[in-house]
């Protein structure tokens, strides 16, 4: 689901999947073949412990799926219901089948929670059960997974109670993360469990065929036992590794691909062209500050919130951007990127709200004040930090260049130290809190302001840097608790914690990440979505 640092890959790793070519309406097996690149190859296909579910959301089905613009519609779940309090829902299932012809039940979605929020099963999304009753205690070994509020009623009927009411509970339900595994075949492939597409079965409408744990292709093949299978049209669709832009470029060009996403550089060429798409994902890139970094005077530094705002009236985001994408886009408010949520009263697009001070204002003469009251307040002349970065995001080169030239030359005695690394070693260092400031990108779960907010929150997991203001903490509780079945002073709580982030620059939000793509025009349907699942195939055909 997203990208947790210019570093590595959470939800979004299999999210920047490219599409491509489709069917047509003769069922022509032929014709019905996608041809798609992607750019990083699959790491499990366990829906427990995977950290994306960009594209596999067309193999690994759940009770629900996103449609046009994030919308939950129904999938394994034919029907729900929710209680007065929002506290208890009641999903009944349809008839349906998993890939090998065994029924899909109300217990593989028993089984499937309970194995996920299981301690030795180390799943990162584990968090995300916390608001299901005793979810947070079993995650932390203190409680039986069976005692987790999830509950068979009878083979087609799965109740779930939970701690408190969650507004986004019905597009959280259409995470794969969420849907059912089957027992029968966790305890058959034991350890080799989601390491090859052959040890796995799958409940959605494709299959993946292909794939041994390390290959560079594999393929989705039509689920036949899908339960809506008449009305998928594609066959097959095939995915190569192409990580280089230009040779992904190149194959669009000669026809092997339909589908290319376009490097900042590629972008400036096609601007006009009829076949460019906006496949953005909300993401924001941002640095990520380390509160609690090893080296005591970097910590004391860092800890200084002169500093942190000295740095963010430092960097003029908009040329920053334009050297990112180049040309400007929607300049950033805050942690929250435009297109992800909105009010739920007047429409209003959440970052719209959350942004109506200076912080990520460029201004030099302020920056400067700001940074000479800290020097002052911390007894030195000199600040020398050290700004990590990943080597495989193609924009880690461009932006920690422009943000070591911007803060050295506006901040005297400023100097800003590259580390750009592996992104697998970046992600190691984050987790053992090696880092002194990160270059991170975070995206988003599902559409609701708190699959971002919920990052810098004091204790989860991903919050690396340990971010810890209590009046933030304290917003994000009463959202969560109070204010929980009240959408609008639940969405106001959040507006609150947005701007209490900018203020304190907890982090200091750079830019929104865009993502165009060229789409050859006789693909037809491709139902790309935001936040979540990002790719959904099911109505995607060739027009001829």
């Amino acid at each position: 689901m997203k990208k947790l640092l210019a570093v590595s890959s959470m939800t979004i790793l299999l999210g920047t999947v490219l599409a491509a070519c489709g069917n047509n309406s003769n069922n022509d097996a032929k014709t019905q073949t996608l041809n798609l690149s992607a750019t990083s190859q699959l790491s499990t296909l366990d829906v427990s412990t995977s950290t994306g579910y960009g594209s596999t959301g067309n193999a690994f089905s759940s009770f629900y799926k996103l449609g046009d613009k994030g919308k939950p519609i129904p999938d394994l779940a034919k029907s729900a219901k929710t209680s007065k309090d929002g506290k208890t829902w009641t999903f009944h299932l349809r008839k349906a089948k998993w890939s090998d012809g065994k029924d899909i039940t109300a217990n593989d979605f028993v089984y499937s929670w309970r194995r996920t929020v299981m301690p030795k099963t180390k799943a990162g999304y584990a968090y995300l059960f916390n608001n299901v009753e005793n979810g947070e205690a079993i995650s932390n070994g203190q409680m039986s997974p069976n005692k987790l509020g999830i509950h068979a009623l009878n083979k087609q009927t799965v109740q779930i109670k939970l701690n408190r009411p969650i507004a986004y509970f019905k597009t959280l339900m259409a995470y794969p993360l969420f849907g059912p595994q089957s027992q029968a075949a966790v305890n058959k492939y034991g350890d080799k469990y989601g390491t090859n597409s052959k040890y796995m079965v799958y409940s959605g409408p494709f299959s993946i065929e292909g794939w041994n744990g390390t290959n560079d292709k594999w393929s989705y093949v039509k689920n036949n036992n899908y339960w809506d299978a008449k009305n998928i049209k594609l066959r097959k669709i095939n995915y190569t590794v192409v990580a280089n832009p230009t040779t992904s470029l190149n194959l669009y060009n000669q026809g092997k691909i339909d589908v290319t996403a376009l490097s900042s550089e590629q972008l400036k060429n096609y601007k006009t062209n009829p076949e460019m798409h906006d496949y953005s994902y909300s993401m924001t890139t941002f640095l990520r500050y380390n509160f609690k970094d090893p080296d005591e005077q970097n910590r004391k530094i860092i800890n200084n919130l002169n500093i942190r705002k000295a740095i963010s009236l430092a960097i003029d985001r908009n040329q920053l951007n334009e050297s990112i994408l180049g040309f400007n886009t929607k300049k950033i408010t805050g942690f929250v990127p435009f297109g992800l949520a909105n009010d739920p009263k007047t429409g209003k697009d959440f970052a719209d709200q959350q942004g109506d001070n200076n912080s990520l204002a460029y201004n030099k003469k302020l920056a400067k004040q700001y940074y000479e009251k800290g020097l002052k307040e911390l007894g030195i002349k000199h600040v020398s930090l050290t700004l990590m970065g990943a080597d495989d995001d193609a924009n880690t080169s461009v932006a920690t260049q422009y943000l070591k030239s911007q803060l050295e030359s506006v901040l005297p005695g400023f100097s800003l130290n590259l580390r750009t690394i592996p992104g697998k070693l970046a992600t190691q260092n984050l987790n053992k809190g090696n880092f002194d400031i990160a270059l991170s990108s975070w995206g988003g779960d599902f559409k609701d302001p708190i699959t971002f907010l919920q990052i810098p929150e004091r204790n989860t997991p991903y919050n690396f840097g340990n971010y810890n203001d209590s009046k933030y903490n304290e917003l994000l509780k009463k959202a969560a608790t109070t204010d929980a079945n009240d959408a609008n002073k639940r969405w106001q709580d959040l507006i609150n914690a947005s701007k209490e982030l900018n203020d304190n620059q907890g982090i200091s939000p750079l830019y929104q990440v865009r993502t165009y793509y060229l789409q050859k025009s006789n693909v037809k349907d491709i139902i790309h979505n935001s936040a979540g699942p990002q790719w959904n195939y099911t109505r995607t055909f060739i027009k001829k």
